[in-house]
């Protein structure tokens, strides 16, 4: 097929010789010596200008070494020799997806399609194009077909389930994996039918089936999903057990050591989360879920006050213009000097709280610091409108309303303050809204630290 290409000015060429060294690029690609291969199709390529089967194979060769302008200059050229050909199609369409052009690679994709319509491939790549561009209810008719044309793909059968576990199709996403599973027993596969069953509601089942995936294979994804599973369900022993076993196969791992520290602080052991946090901030000191979590396990034992002081002006620093940050260095330098008997700076701790709330207004819990700053300094007139600003933001904080009753006490509004604590009473009993907060905010990291995991690379 090569020496149908060849041009007029390589008619005299030893033709026979022009094959060797075809297929001796062939074999050096094969072989993964792309550099190699790329020489001796670069030197082959003046002789060849017409031979679709050197642009494609020159295109892969340039693919394979992420050189994606040249892979997609030679695949395009392909395209152009052999228009009605899916796979030169497909491989173009993977080559603009890997440059980050992803509708020109959706085009290539539907050709190739169009081109071969009851194909396994063409109907499964376009699936998995869509899946990894988000497009799942596109992508999940594709990859039906697909399964239907070919049942014991293993790719597919993974993609698929992905797919109708994404769209909320729980039991016929189950009942996909577990045929898979029957094809090839691996941890990623168990990975995600733990998933669905957490999104079902069968929460037993999803641990043992994240224990099973990290069992067959305890990368870093697993062993995460297993203690966060663990976690959100408040099963915190074997939450700790497992993410400390974690962190030492992956000492380089920010979310599993907070993921330790969030366990280890939801078991009342304070002094042990504030250490792994520590450790968490200083592999990732832009994490912000690190210093949420810092926060609180620091406000319940105020122990290693230099420390945690120096990780959250470090924060401060690296965010310049984040609320938050202020608002944790701030609080950290008020705390943590007050359990050390020391006596901290509060003008310094009132500026900066301050700032925080100049940096974002609607942070109730600024207001509600900055009220109690106020109150412990008996400027009982100057903590009633931040206690109230606070409530104003989110009329849910308990200790608000508390605070804000006892300062209205001391400027004599016995009345106002004795609905404040009312409503104080009444929060207290329920109690729950606290609760749920901090499951969410468990939750949330969870699901932020498993985003980057869902899809299967």
């Amino acid at each position: 097929m090569l020496l149908a290409g060849m041009t007029v000015a390589a008619q005299d060429i030893d033709k026979q010789k022009l094959d060797r060294e075809f297929q001796a690029a062939v074999s050096q690609y094969e072989a993964g010596h792309y550099a190699e291969a790329g020489t001796l199709l670069e030197e082959l390529l003046p002789f060849a200008q017409k031979s679709y089967e050197v642009h494609e194979l020159l295109g892969l060769v340039y693919g394979a070494q992420s050189k994606d302008a040249k892979a997609i200059e030679q695949l395009e050229a392909a395209v152009r020799l052999k228009p009605d050909s899916g796979e030169a199609r497909t491989n173009l369409a993977t080559s603009l997806f890997h440059a980050g052009k992803p509708a020109l690679a959706g085009e290539q994709f539907r050709q190739a399609l169009l081109l071969q319509p009851k194909d396994y491939d063409a109907n499964h790549n376009l699936g998995e194009f869509y899946v990894q561009t988000g497009k799942i209810a596109e992508a999940e008719p594709l990859l039906e077909r697909a399964q239907k044309i070919n049942p014991g793909n293993y790719d597919n059968g993974y993609d698929l389930g992905m797919a109708l576990f994404l769209t909320g199709h729980y039991g016929e996403a189950r009942e996909m994996v577990q045929g898979v599973i029957h094809i090839k027993d691996t941890g990623e596969l168990h990975n995600l039918l733990g998933q669905i069953n957490e999104k079902d509601g069968k929460f037993i089942e999803a641990v043992n089936e994240f224990e099973k995936a990290a069992h067959l294979d305890p990368s870093e994804d697993n062993l995460f999903f297993w203690g966060s599973e663990l976690l959100l369900h408040r099963t915190y022993e074997p939450a700790i057990t497992v993410f400390q076993e974690a962190s030492q196969r992956y000492p380089e791992s920010p979310r599993l050591l907070i993921g330790l520290g969030m366990s280890l602080y939801s078991r009342g052991k304070y002094e042990d989360a504030v250490k792994a946090l520590l450790t968490a901030a200083d592999l990732n000191p832009s994490d912000a879920r690190c210093y949420l979590f810092l926060s609180k396990a620091y406000s319940s034992a105020p122990t290693q006050a230099d420390d945690v002081i120096k990780r959250f002006k470090r924060y401060s620093e690296l965010e310049p213009k984040n609320a938050l940050a202020e608002y944790y260095y701030a609080l950290s330098l008020w705390k943590g000097k007050r359990a050390e008997d020391a006596s901290p700076d509060l003008d310094a701790v009132e500026a900066m709280l301050r700032k925080a709330i100049g940096l974002n207004e609607k942070l109730p819990e600024a207001h509600l610091q900055l009220g109690n700053l106020y109150a412990d300094e008996h400027k009982y007139e100057k903590a009633v409108p931040e206690y109230t600003r606070a409530l104003e933001l989110d009329s849910s904080i308990p200790d608000a309303h508390y605070r804000l009753g006892q300062s209205l006490v001391h400027v004599g509004k016995k009345d106002e303050a004795q609905k404040e604590f009312e409503v104080y009473q009444k929060l207290r009993a329920q109690h729950m809204a606290e609760v749920d907060k901090e499951r969410a905010e468990v939750q949330q990291f969870v699901v932020s630290s498993q985003a980057g995991a869902v899809n299967k690379p």
